[in-house]
């Protein structure tokens, strides 16, 4: 575990974190002093503690608020990838049915040539025999 000395509010504190988590802390430190200090500026000198926990709640408004947005953003990808297997069956689908109906045009294209070639045949054989 490393130590880091952040700076809240004017107080210095030394925090432990996890080995490569110093900058990541100590940018949370900044970021959180930075809140309280737009919020004494703001409101005026109204407690350092009154401060701190003006400062706390609106991080966790906004902590929540953003696992609000997560879940509606987990919910709306389900439902897309639903729609996206739903659209992949019905391209399936869409694709047999023009492979089904090309080969059912050939069938009978080959059948209307076959029955042309046999009538021709015939009708070679009856003006040669004529």
């Amino acid at each position: 575990m490393s130590q880091v000395n952040v700076t809240i509010n004017g107080r210095q504190f030394r925090m432990a974190c996890e080995d490569g988590q110093e900058g990541h802390l100590q940018q949370l430190a900044r970021e959180l002093d930075e809140r309280i200090s737009g919020l004494r500026t703001q409101f005026g000198e109204i407690g350092d503690a009154r401060l701190t926990v003006m400062a706390a709640l609106m991080v966790a408004d906004e902590l929540a608020e953003t696992g609000k947005k997560l879940k509606r953003l987990e919910t709306d990808h389900a439902a897309l990838q639903d729609a996206r297997g739903v659209a992949a069956d019905r391209t399936e689908a869409t694709e047999a049915a023009i492979v089904a109906a090309f080969s059912s045009a050939a069938e009978r294209i080959e059948s209307m040539a076959k029955r042309l070639s046999q009538s021709g045949t015939a009708a070679g054989n009856s003006i040669a025999q004529g």
